[in-house]
């Protein structure tokens, strides 16, 4: 075989490894202290975050849960033209916290963070973090309140000022899992030593 094929494999190989790695979700969903027993950089992603904005381990837990099931590289679902041609994805949305390209790239020039990844745990949390900041300043949303925090996540700063998600009894019915999955966290967390 020559050099240059074997090269190629090994690369290819290692390649498909390291991505199935990173981006998988964790095993326990439902369990707050399991999941982040199994994945410790994830704890020190979002205590960070809320050491520098404020917002509650619990809370970034349950809105990445709700975007992404924890899962780094995830993407809106394609959309099909005839039931059979594909189009292109619904939205630009990718990674932990499913942030649009604009809203990133924006993100990436008011903080000074043009390398920051979407698909980086630490990325992503810091950039909840910034954006459920601007919901707290522009829409008086506590840090706390996850249900209207996500509310404003989903539908923008401007839609949530408007009441756009009013007319979206699909989007409240979430939001109102958001909370309740933030509350079911936060008692989990109170009850696991190591993440007190």
């Amino acid at each position: 075989m020559s050099r240059i094929l074997c090269a190629f494999l090994i690369v290819a190989t290692l390649a498909a490894c390291g991505r199935g790695a990173g981006t998988s979700a964790p095993r326990q969903l439902d369990n707050a202290c399991a999941l982040l027993k199994e994945r410790p950089t994830y704890y020190k992603a979002f205590k960070a975050t809320e050491r520098k904005w404020g917002v509650p381990v619990h809370v970034q837990m349950a809105t990445i849960y709700q975007e992404s099931k924890f899962k780094s590289d995830a993407r809106t679902p394609f959309q099909y033209k005839l039931g059979v041609i594909p189009v292109g994805r619904q939205s630009s949305a990718f990674g932990y916290s499913q942030a649009l390209d604009a809203t990133w790239k924006e993100y990436q020039r008011k903080e000074g963070k043009r390398m920051a990844r979407r698909n980086n745990i630490r990325d992503a949390s810091d950039f909840m973090g910034y954006y459920m900041n601007i919901s707290l300043e522009r829409n008086g949303i506590s840090l706390h309140d996850a249900r209207n925090q996500y509310l404003a996540y989903h539908d923008g700063h401007t839609g949530y000022a408007r009441g756009t998600y009013r007319q979206k009894a699909w989007l409240m019915r979430v939001a109102g899992e958001v909370g309740q999955r933030s509350e079911m966290y936060k008692a989990q967390l109170a009850s696991c030593r190591r993440f007190r």
